[in-house]
């Protein structure tokens, strides 16, 4: 993705002439934890009292969950959100996706996911794990994977807006500052680094 335009506004760029739509496309940074955060509690709640797990395969599950959503995050911003396609319908796709955070990083309204995308998504991934995994470890690991997602959405929007004193925070945040500022091809991950050093996607020292 080349940048060639970048506004450090907190505002937000109309994108959507029909007002409805405009409205669906912003989002509170507060709206995830609502939503997002008694799912995490049910899964959590249904792992024991209807899997039956005890606390090592919850623990197992969960920490199943937790690493699946790094990797997620990883492939979804690299592969997914940075593939630019060549027809104007998908560069135009693309920018409401992805290309409009990287013109307006500092969007308040555009910083976490919007209901009507995350829901959805969520939403298949469950039912994705549902098919993949066996139905005792299936809450654990979906509740992880939720909560990892929400840790995501949260912490991004804190980079763009916060300065921390805690230097792990602040080792991430620059990460994904040179992502933004520096080389947008490179530093995909987010909350972790991990994936970038692995796939060799991370800024050269």
């Amino acid at each position: 993705m080349k940048k060639n335009f970048v506004s450090n506004s907190q505002e937000s760029t109309r994108m959507f002439k029909k007002d409805w739509m405009e409205a669906l496309s912003k989002v509170h940074f507060s709206v995830p934890i609502f939503i997002f955060a008694p799912v995490v509690l049910y899964f959590s709640w249904r792992a024991f009292t209807v899997a039956h797990n005890n606390i090592l395969t919850f623990i197992a599950s969960f920490a199943g969950g937790l690493f699946i959503w790094t990797l997620t995050e990883y492939v979804l911003h690299r592969f997914i959100f940075h593939f630019v396609p060549k027809s104007p319908w998908g560069l135009r796709l693309h920018f409401i996706f992805h290309g409009v955070h990287h013109d307006y990083p500092n969007d308040r309204l555009r910083l976490v996911m919007p209901p009507s995308v995350s829901i959805p998504l969520a939403t298949g991934f469950y039912f994705l794990f549902q098919w993949l995994l066996p139905f005792e470890y299936l809450n654990g690991f979906f509740a992880a994977f939720i909560l990892g997602y929400l840790v995501y959405d949260i912490s991004h929007y804190a980079m763009h807006h916060l300065n921390f004193k805690n230097p792990i925070m602040k080792k991430i945040k620059q990460h994904h500052m040179q992502h933004h500022y520096s080389d947008p091809d490179r530093g995909y991950g987010v909350s972790s680094a991990l994936w970038d050093k692995i796939f060799r996607s991370d800024f050269e020292k």
